[in-house]
Formats: structure tokens, C-alpha cells, sequence
């Protein structure tokens, strides 16, 4: 038996039972991490638990949704829970990406327990040099 001294996980664990879990139409949330990794914007989001077909992954324009489904483990009959802190049902996270991004070569990677998201930077957004008549020759400037 396990036995722990954590009142405030204790409220949260109970909020949930109380909620219940995530459904397709109310998702709980999904806890994730972003940055800028060279010419990519990077997003890897918490899912451990989840089978890699339980994964939806949708972009329209610059909205990103993903949602995933954690399922019971089915047990046997003869088996009882003693105790159950492990969320289950559906998350869901909805981001709006900037125009400054390439959503039509978003990838998508799952490895133990954490899908991430690489979306490159899209060319128009990159620095770039523009060149600078003067009379008749050129020069060029960064900017």
C-alpha cells in the first residue's frame, strides 16, 4: 500500500475525480514546452501513456490542434486499484503560429512519452540582404 502526505495534491486529485476526465468535447490540458531552435520554432508536449495512434494533430491556416487520448489499462478481474493519480481521457492544446512560420513542412515526432513538433521558419522570415542602387553601381547593406 502506498501511503503519502500531499495536501495539495491530494485538493488536485480530487478536483479531477470531481471533474472527471477529459473528454473529446472538454479536453484537459497538455503541458508543453516551445523555442526557437536555429530555422526551426520547437514544441514538445507531455503525453506519457499515450499509444502513438491515440495522436491527432491538425493545422487549419496558422491554428495548430493537438489532441491525444490516454486510455485505462484493462486489468484483470481479480485485480484492485489501490490507487489512481495517473489523468486519463482526452488533452487537447490549441496554438496559433505565426505567419512567420512554415506550416506546410510541420514534423512530427513521438519517442517515450513526448511528441514534438518542429516547424521550420519560413523563408520570407529569414534575414536576408537587400541591395542598394547608388548612381550607377550597387551596393549592398544587411538588414
Amino acid at each position: 500500500m502506498l501511503m503519502r502526505t500531499a495536501p495539495f495534491r491530494e485538493l488536485d486529485r480530487l478536483t479531477q475525480q470531481l471533474m472527471g476526465a477529459g473528454t473529446w468535447s472538454r479536453p484537459s490540458a497538455m503541458p508543453m514546452d516551445a523555442y526557437r531552435e536555429g530555422a526551426e520554432y520547437v514544441m514538445a508536449f507531455d503525453l506519457p501513456g499515450v499509444t502513438e495512434d491515440a495522436i491527432d494533430i491538425d493545422v487549419e491556416r496558422n491554428m495548430l490542434t493537438v489532441k491525444a487520448e490516454r486510455r485505462p489499462v484493462t486489468k484483470a478481474d481479480d485485480v484492485q486499484t489501490e490507487l489512481s493519480e495517473r489523468p486519463l481521457g482526452v488533452f487537447s492544446r490549441q496554438l496559433v503560429l505565426a505567419d512567420s512560420l512554415d506550416t506546410e513542412h510541420i514534423k512530427a515526432d513521438y519517442d517515450s512519452g513526448v511528441l514534438t513538433l518542429r516547424v521550420p521558419i519560413a523563408e520570407r522570415a529569414k534575414p536576408r540582404k537587400i541591395s542598394v542602387g547608388v548612381g550607377s553601381g550597387r551596393r549592398e547593406v544587411s538588414g
